[in-house]
């Protein structure tokens, strides 16, 4: 999704990722594509690995998906209301895997079934690629992408909280572990254990909250 309708008027909550895509008009902007690349890389591998590929052609992908943006970002002009960021790097991963596996299918005779690992050699030769099922491919980037922002999430607080208290979190919410258990296990009080859960949770409900008005 090209935008060619510079000077759009932004919503005051999306300066984060409207910054960053600004800045990764420069390709010479290495902290900028550095932080693009860490945030979104697991999401494109996991959404090519979904799609039938195995691991190294999901990373072929996510390596070309980035050299497609590096070529496309110097003319980007985002304009919001042509569509959600979301929705615009939903539209360039799913693209990027279907001419993967053109080429693919081109150069190596190969079939592969959307969503499934089994391969095999066409004696009939080469065959233009049936479409992936759009529908399932949208689903699995559903999940993918809600994951990856719980992810992204957590990973942005670190820099905020203690590792004990993130740890804390993660124990009491991810993996439901009774608080007492919590506390026990890492030999601090009760009241520890429900002061950091309280405290990182009001946190990472703001960050998860600040990524999806940034993207969504």
């Amino acid at each position: 999704m090209d935008h060619d309708t510079a000077g759009c008027d932004l919503d005051p909550l999306l300066p984060t990722r409207q910054s960053l895509l600004t800045r990764l008009r420069d390709c010479q902007d290495q902290a900028g594509w550095r932080e693009f690349f860490d945030t979104y890389w697991r999401l494109i591998y996991n959404v090519a690995r979904k799609s039938g590929l195995n691991d190294a052609e999901a990373q072929d992908v996510v390596q070309n998906t980035f050299i497609y943006l590096t070529r496309r970002m110097p003319k980007f002009h985002y304009d919001r209301t042509r569509g959600s960021f979301k929705s615009w790097l939903r539209v360039v991963t799913r693209s990027r895997i279907h001419v993967y596996c053109r080429k693919e299918r081109v150069h190596g005779n190969l079939i592969r079934e959307p969503f499934s690992d089994e391969i095999s050699v066409d004696p009939e030769g080469p065959k233009a690629m049936p479409d992936l099922a759009a529908e399932s491919l949208d689903e699995e980037w559903q999940r993918e992408w809600e994951q990856n922002l719980v992810n992204t999430a957590f990973r942005r607080l670190r820099t905020k909280v203690s590792s004990q208290h993130l740890l804390i979190f993660r124990l009491t919410t991810v993996r439901e572990l009774p608080l007492t258990q919590v506390a026990k296990k890492l030999g601090v009080s009760l009241p520890q254990v429900y002061l950091a859960r309280h405290r990182v949770g009001k946190l990472f409900k703001s960050e998860v909250l600040r990524l999806r008005r940034e993207t969504e």
